[in-house]
């Protein structure tokens, strides 16, 4: 199929000019439209495309400058070339920092101008090539970025799977509620949104409340599920678990935060909890947060020894343990949600 004819426009306020470059034009084979001033030269440019424009410098009103920056501003695939009669060295040189192709003196020869229009338009093929080259590759980008998120996505959901069935599976040795640690993310994360936690951090706070007590599945049956009082020599034991859990986890990439809760989880505001008796904002901000929720869940569940207490007197006991047992800023933030928004939260989410 052969390639449809260059068009080129003439911009000059000389009849005499236009026709003569018209007509030269025209037998090399390039088909030319006219006109007579900046402005109706933008107006064609705007009914039709134009490869090229050639256009005289000095024109009554709106001069070649103004016409250049604007082709260039509203037709950037468009290529400029300068016609003037003054051989004026800076203003060629402003055509040229402004966007010209080239720029040439009036008359020109016609052997002189059929090699600038040829230039400028090898060089518009060029730009017209990168700019393709460049849209097709950041689509190729944009499409390799999208299924790169779907692929992480489907392996963090994959992550996300695992680990609630281990939780679940854990939860099932302690005899606890199935619902158990879906509650306490629920909780844990509510209270974080309500203290101001940047979302970015949720996902892994939410992953420590999730995982808090993995360490227990080093802790001895016989212990773990010892129906009396435990002995010193038990607690000693059983205490180990937050770095059990921390040990298992902090060697994963995608769990290194949420391992900083695990084994924070059993400290106290007041620097009297466990393993390495932290206190106030020496804790993780998210294991200070796990405390006020799981105090929570652990007095409103109810257990096979006992039926849970109300959310009202647990919002009690919480608020008399601010600033031994909790954060205050925590407290106050767990303490800003309703009881109607608890219960709320306690629901199974499907």
């Amino acid at each position: 199929m052969p390639a449809a004819p260059t068009r080129v426009l003439v911009v000059d306020d000389d009849a005499a000019v236009r026709d003569v470059i018209g007509t030269l034009l025209g037998e090399e084979g390039y088909l030319t439209s006219t006109a007579t001033s900046a402005e109706e030269a933008v107006a064609a440019c705007r009914e039709q495309e134009f490869q090229l424009v050639l256009s005289d410098m000095k024109m009554p009103g709106r001069d070649g400058l103004w016409l250049l920056e604007r082709v260039r501003s509203e037709f950037p695939n468009t290529a400029v070339i300068m016609l003037t009669g003054f051989g004026d060295t800076e203003l060629a040189v402003d055509c040229l920092r402004r966007g010209a192709a080239d720029y040439l003196l009036k008359p020109p020869k016609i052997g002189e101008l059929v090699r600038a229009i040829e230039r400028a338009l090898a060089r518009r093929r060029l730009e017209l090539a990168r700019t393709r080259y460049r849209s097709s590759l950041e689509t190729r980008v944009r499409e390799k970025t999208a299924e790169l998120s779907r692929a992480l996505r489907e392996v963090e959901q994959s992550y996300q799977s695992t680990l609630h069935a281990l939780v679940q599976a854990l939860d099932a040795r302690e005899h606890e509620t199935s619902d158990h640690s879906q509650r306490v993310v629920r909780y844990t994360v509510a209270i974080a949104e309500k203290l101001g936690v940047p979302p970015a951090r949720l996902p892994d706070i939410g992953r420590g409340a999730l995982l808090h007590d993995i360490g227990k599945i080093g802790v001895r049956d016989a212990i773990l599920l010892k129906e009396g009082p435990l002995t010193e020599q038990e607690w000693k034991e059983m205490r180990q678990h937050p770095q059990m859990g921390w040990r298992m986890i902090s060697k994963i990439p995608f769990l290194h935060g949420a391992a900083e809760i695990v084994l924070s989880h059993q400290e106290r505001w007041d620097g009297t909890g466990y393993p390495r008796g932290l206190s106030g904002e020496a804790i993780p901000v998210g294991a200070r947060i796990f405390a006020v929720a799981d105090t929570l869940d652990a007095m409103s569940s109810d257990r096979p020894y006992r039926r849970g207490t109300s959310f009202s007197e647990a919002r009690k006991e919480i608020a008399r343990c601010a600033g031994t047992q909790f954060d205050p800023r925590c407290v106050a933030s767990f303490l800003s949600i309703d009881e109607a928004g608890w219960a709320a939260l306690k629901r199974p989410h499907r």
